[in-house]
Parts: structure tokens; C-alpha cells; sequence
């Protein structure tokens, strides 16, 4: 299996926690974001010229999550993907909100403090930083809170739901994240920073 990547992306580190903690090989091709030629190979394989993509076969998957479960699903005696139906659908929420709230709420911050100085010479938007400020503060209290009385997203061991979430934090003190407020979403951060597949996939900065 393929996996086009880049070492800085949060949505890729996600799929690399979860390969590693599965014990799941996968052939890393990095994708340069700079350079025309893999923007153009990367567009030929997701039109949403958007990265991870895994590459399996004739299956060319986009979307981390989906990879994520993907490869759990191909892993014989996983256990960061239940099988109980319920606590699968738990994980799958706690995903599917990580996409839809907590990362690009995050997000705003990655690019306004780290990013955007670099692509377009252009200093942060005391706005933009306002509003992300504003979306982190609602997505991190929802998790502060859930985390208050347990260790891990879902059940009693880490699942692909930790890794999932975890992942937009690997900017934490470069991107300035706003997240002081919340000891407990502190706390699990520090106990998944243990974790072998954090150590194992965290870039050289």
C-alpha cells in the first residue's frame, strides 16, 4: 500500500499514528505542495488535490478517517476500531467531529500563526485569529469537558477517535494554540505524547 503524504500534515500524521499502532507497512510517497508536477500527480489521484490518499490496488482512498478505519478494518485483532457496534459509532463521532469541528477550528490558528507568512508574506489577521479563537474555544470546552472523567476518547485504551483528534495538536506551541483553559484536554494530550505511535511518527522540525 501507498501513501501519499507530507511530514507536516496533521491529516497525514493521523494515518501514520494509526498505521504504526496497527503494524500496517505502508510505502510513503511525499508529496511536495510546492512543486507543480506532484500537485498535478496528487490531482490525478484525488480531485480535491487534497493529501493523505492511500493508494491499495485498484482502491485509490482520500480522506483520512476513512483510511484510518480502512486499515483497522484490514487488521486482524485490532483493537482501536471496536466491533461493538456501539462504541464504534462512538469513535466514528468523535472522528467525524474532530473533521468537522476541532480541526478546522485549529486550523485557523496553523495557518494564520505558522503558514501564511511563508506562502504569502502576509501577517496574521487579528479577525481571522479572532474568529478561531472563538470556534477553538467552543470545540476545546466540548472536549475538556468529555475528557474530565476518562482517559481516552472512547472506552478504557486509546482507538482511532485519540488519534484522530489528536493529531491538529502537533502545532500546539507553533502555531500558538489558545488551549491553557483546558487541563484535561492537556492532560490526555500528554498521555497520547507517550504513546510509541506519537514518538514514532513526530517530524524533525
Amino acid at each position: 500500500m501507498q501513501l501519499y503524504h507530507h511530514l507536516f500534515s496533521p491529516s497525514a500524521r493521523r494515518v501514520l499514528m494509526a498505521a504504526d499502532h496497527l503494524g500496517v507497512a505502508l510505502d510513503l510517497v511525499e508529496i511536495n505542495l510546492a512543486s507543480p508536477d506532484d500537485r498535478r500527480r496528487l490531482e490525478e489521484l484525488n480531485a480535491n488535490s487534497r493529501i493523505p490518499v492511500l493508494v491499495d490496488g485498484a482502491l485509490v482512498l482520500w480522506e483520512s478517517c476513512a483510511i484510518m478505519q480502512y486499515l483497522a478494518d484490514r487488521t486482524p485483532g485490532q483493537t482501536v476500531y471496536p466491533q461493538d457496534w456501539a462504541a464504534r459509532a462512538d469513535v466514528n463521532r468523535w472522528m467525524f467531529w474532530t473533521c468537522q469541528h476541532f480541526a478546522p477550528a485549529l486550523g485557523v490558528f496553523g495557518w494564520e500563526n505558522m503558514m501564511k507568512k511563508m506562502v504569502t508574506g502576509e501577517d496574521a489577521d487579528p479577525v481571522e485569529l479572532a474568529r478561531g479563537a472563538r470556534d477553538i474555544a467552543r470545540a476545546a470546552a466540548v472536549l475538556d469537558k468529555h475528557l474530565a472523567t476518562r482517559r481516552w476518547l472512547v472506552g478504557e485504551a486509546v482507538t482511532l477517535a485519540d488519534y484522530a483528534a489528536v493529531a491538529p495538536l502537533m502545532y500546539k506551541e507553533q502555531a500558538r494554540l489558545p488551549l491553557d483553559d483546558y487541563p484535561h484536554l492537556l492532560a490526555w494530550f500528554a498521555r497520547v505524547r507517550e504513546l510509541p505511535a506519537w514518538q514514532r511518527t513526530t517530524p524533525a522540525w
